[in-house]
């Protein structure tokens, strides 16, 4: 069988991401899955076990200060140029800030097709992309090239299938013209015990509805007794209630997990974008004209100051 390239999304201090191994699980309905790790030197070495237990025959090791001390533009050269000596069946990356950028950067060198935020690959190399918001699934090929398709995180469930990958160093060889954008100091975000918030399974999100940013301790409580993650609507974050980077919407992130919790959350399109696929939704909210209700499970029309502490009591009981 062809290799499929993967191009694995991981840190030193996370490890590799569920992304990567969902675009593993995928990778096998395509061909032969071949990691490929971008980063300093011992990268491939520490995600060697995590990559072979989801399916990774090979992993490919692009190490060192050119790869790793840089932005995005040499890991595109050295896919570009393991693309023309491996001739894959396929190449995945996540669709992520930096998986985008090297998967454009990608098609340009190769003059190939390029399919972006994908849910799901068949044997045939036919994407499947939610577009408009959520609101239509469209089925894509690439008519020029190789398929080259960035996959949405929580796309689909990682499945194991051990397998004990051979690791290839890459000889890398970039230009200077590939060095323009120096990175010269990386700062370690502060983890708290929540999941990150687009790889969890619950995600408890907040809305204009909680009323102001000490509220948001509620949100940040059920989350906690859920074992879950903390969101919040494009609403509650512009009013300040909420930092930024927990926006969940389609100019915030995407997130499917196995239960979503929406709590004073309206429901307008831009939200629903960003959280529409996750597999069960419940809502509360007062309004019981709101369209949240339409794509809810499960919904409480009340006063989410007294459903969820009422919530919150029970889950404690069962615990």
């Amino acid at each position: 069988m062809a290799e499929v390239l993967v191009v694995v999304e991981a840190s030193q201090a996370a490890g590799v991401k569920k992304v990567t191994l969902e675009m593993l699980t995928i990778a096998r309905t395509l061909g032969s899955p071949s990691a490929v790790v971008l980063g300093g030197a011992g990268a491939a070495a520490a995600f060697a076990a995590k990559l072979g237990e989801f399916g990774a025959e090979k992993i490919y090791a692009a190490e060192g200060d050119e790869v790793d001390g840089y932005l995005v533009a040499p890991k595109a050269t050295v896919i570009a140029e393991l693309v023309k000596s491996v001739q894959p069946a396929a190449v995945l990356l996540g669709s992520t800030q930096e998986g985008k950028e090297i998967a454009a950067r990608l098609a340009i060198k190769l003059d190939n097709g390029l399919l972006t935020d994908a849910v799901d690959v068949a044997a045939d190399g036919t994407a499947t992309q939610v577009v408009f918001a959520g609101s239509t699934i469209v089925k894509s090929k690439v008519t020029k090239g190789l398929p080259i398709v960035t996959i949405r995180p929580n796309s689909t469930t990682p499945v194991p299938a051990a397998a004990t990958p051979a690791v290839e160093q890459l000889t890398i060889a970039v230009s200077d013209t590939d060095k323009l954008a120096k990175v010269v100091e990386r700062v370690a975000e502060q983890k708290g015990s929540r999941p990150e918030l687009t790889e969890a399974g619950i995600v408890v999100s907040g809305g204009r509805g909680i009323g102001n940013a000490d509220n948001f301790k509620l949100v940040e409580e059920l989350a906690d007794l859920l074992g879950g993650a903390v969101g919040a609507s494009r609403a509650a974050v512009d009013s300040g209630y909420y930092p930024h980077q927990f926006q969940v919407g389609q100019t915030g992130k995407t997130v499917s997990p196995q239960l979503y919790l929406a709590l004073g959350i309206s429901g307008a399109i831009q939200h629903r974008a960003g959280m529409q696929t996750s597999k069960t939704i419940v809502a509360v909210n007062k309004d019981a004209e709101a369209p949240i209700f339409e794509l809810a499970d499960f919904g409480v029309v009340g006063d989410l100051f007294k459903v969820v502490p009422q919530a919150a009591e029970e889950i404690r009981k069962r615990k």
